[in-house]
C-alpha cells in the first residue's frame, strides 16, 4: 500500500511542477511590458508638446523685438538728419555774422592779448578766438564777453559784444572796459607790457599840451 501511494505520488510531481512554471513566465514579461513602455511613452509624450512650446517661445521672442527695432529706426534717422542739417545752417549763418572786413581784421591785428593788469588789482583777460579768426574773449572776475573789432574816426581800437553791450577801448598807453548797458566801467587803466613801455616814455617825456605856451 505505501509502495502504491509513493509511486503515484512520483507521477504527480512533474504535472505539479510544469503547472507551476507557465504561471512564472507569463508574470515576468506581462510586469515588463506594463512598466516599461508606458514609461517610454509618457516621457516622449511630455516632452514633445515641451519642445515644442519652448520653439515657439524662441520664435514669437526673436520676431517681437525685430518688430520694435524697425519701427523705431525710422524715426531716430529721420531726427538725426534733421538735426544735422540744422546745425548745419546754424553755423553757416554764424560764419556769415561773424566774417569781418579787410579793415576789421587789421584792426584786430593790433588787439593786446593775454592777462592784462589793471588799477586796485584787477585783471583782464583778452584771448583770440582760433576758430573765427578777429573775434576775442575778454573776461574777468564777474564778467565774460565775446567781441569783434570796430572801426573809429581816431584810430582808437575798439571791440565790441553788441549783445552784452560791452566794449574795450585800447589806446597806447592803456585799455579800459565798459559796460554801455549798466553805464559804468568794469576795468580801468589796464596795461599790457607794450602799454607800459608807452607810459613810462610819456611819464619821462610828456606830451607838449596845446594849452601850454609855447616858449621862445
Amino acid at each position: 500500500m505505501k509502495f502504491v501511494i509513493a509511486s503515484a505520488l512520483m507521477l504527480l510531481a512533474p504535472a505539479f511542477a510544469l503547472a507551476q512554471t507557465p504561471a512564472k513566465t507569463e508574470s515576468k514579461p506581462a510586469a515588463k511590458s506594463e512598466s516599461k513602455p508606458a514609461a517610454k511613452s509618457d516621457s516622449k509624450a511630455a516632452a514633445k508638446p515641451a519642445a515644442k512650446q519652448d520653439a515657439k517661445s524662441a520664435k514669437s521672442s526673436e520676431k517681437a523685438p525685430a518688430k520694435k527695432a524697425v519701427a523705431k529706426s525710422e524715426p531716430t534717422s529721420s531726427r538725426t538728419q534733421l538735426k544735422s542739417a540744422t546745425n548745419q545752417v546754424a553755423a553757416g549763418i554764424m560764419a556769415a555774422e561773424a566774417a569781418l572786413s579787410p579793415a576789421e581784421l587789421a584792426i584786430a591785428d593790433r588787439v593786446h592779448t593775454g592777462r592784462i593788469a589793471c588799477e586796485l588789482g584787477a585783471f583782464v583777460t583778452v584771448t583770440a578766438e582760433p576758430a573765427s579768426p578777429g573775434h576775442f574773449h575778454v573776461e574777468g572776475k564777474g564778467f565774460k564777453y565775446f567781441m569783434s573789432p570796430v572801426a573809429t574816426t581816431t584810430g582808437t581800437v575798439r571791440l565790441e559784444d553788441q549783445k552784452g553791450g560791452a566794449v574795450w577801448l585800447q589806446i597806447a598807453n592803456k585799455s579800459m572796459l565798459m559796460n554801455q548797458k549798466l553805464g559804468q566801467r568794469l576795468a580801468d587803466e589796464c596795461m599790457s607790457p607794450e602799454q607800459q613801455l608807452v607810459a613810462e616814455a610819456i611819464k619821462k617825456n610828456p606830451p607838449v599840451s596845446v594849452l601850454e605856451p609855447i616858449s621862445k
